[in-house]
């Protein structure tokens, strides 16, 4: 039996439809028991006819799952692994502590001193290698970085990669993401794990000139669904909906703040940690 330990990660690949839109047209998720016990994940497309699914176990023994699909080839699908003994350095995803403090799900401690790089995965990959080579021997244990691009004084380069597809006429269509932009923002979120360090992902932000911001109400919820699917496993997760979001109320109204937050409740089965940053006092 496969075998993973306690609060790594899980993924069933599966090969389903690759026509149409499958971002919008096929739904994915899996069922994983632990004894009594149900834990509801969602999947998700990842290019292709490429899907998956990200499990994180929170408890060691064995676990069992089925999926349950819109799409007959990824129905029905089942299977089971085993959780082992985590790491020595691997304590669970961070959770408030008695209101006011802090601490990881297996009750260590944790005390946040964080730094933040906006745009870092968007820079030139020697730049990245530097930026996780200074956090190496810094001491910081958290860093708050965007899933977008930013237009701002120091970030004004083009992003390495483009978040969404552009279609025949050139412009971005905002229903189709770019699966190697998301692949490559995991895997420096895995490497910011590597390391020691939480990632509070700041999921918009109104300093944009690619249009990101101004995505409809509809593609704002594909898109924060897409985004738990694809990194709610990774235990040094954070959410935050977004940086200054006072200064996006007049396309992002209040109802659809909340909605965000409801979708990532839905779609995160760990919890983790969920904040919204203002601009004005």
């Amino acid at each position: 039996m496969v075998s993973v330990a306690k609060w790594d990660i899980f993924e069933i690949e599966l090969s389903g439809p690759s026509g149409g839109n499958p971002y919008l047209e096929v739904t994915l998720e899996a069922t994983f028991t632990h004894g009594a016990r149900a834990v509801r994940v969602p999947g998700f497309h990842d290019g292709g006819s490429s899907y998956r699914i990200r499990f994180m176990p929170d408890a060691e023994g064995e676990w069992n799952y089925t999926t349950n699909s819109s799409a007959a080839a990824l129905n029905g699908k089942a299977g089971s692994f085993t959780a082992t003994a985590a790491a020595p350095d691997a304590h669970g995803p961070v959770r408030v502590h008695n209101q006011f403090h802090f601490a990881h799900a297996d009750g260590t401690p944790y005390f946040p001193f964080g730094t933040t790089c906006y745009a870092w995965t968007h820079q030139p990959l020697a730049l990245q290698e530097e930026t996780l080579a200074t956090l190496g021997v810094a001491r910081f244990n958290k860093m708050r970085m965007g899933v977008f691009p930013k237009d701002y004084p120091y970030n004004v380069n083009e992003a390495l990669h483009d978040v969404y597809q552009k279609g025949a006429d050139g412009k971005y269509d905002f229903d189709r993401p770019n699966p190697e932009s998301f692949r490559h923002f995991e895997n420096q979120v895995k490497a910011l794990g590597e390391l020691g360090i939480e990632a509070d992902i700041i999921i918009f932000h109104p300093y944009d000139r690619w249009g990101y911001s101004d995505m409809s109400e509809a593609q704002d919820y594909a898109y924060v669904q897409y985004l738990a699917a694809r990194l709610a496993a990774y235990r040094n997760v954070w959410w935050s909906l977004a940086n200054e979001y006072d200064f996006l109320l007049n396309t992002k109204p209040m109802h659809q703040w909340e909605r965000y937050f409801h979708i990532l409740e839905e779609n995160d089965p760990y919890g983790h940690l969920r904040s919204i940053h203002n601009g004005d006092p």
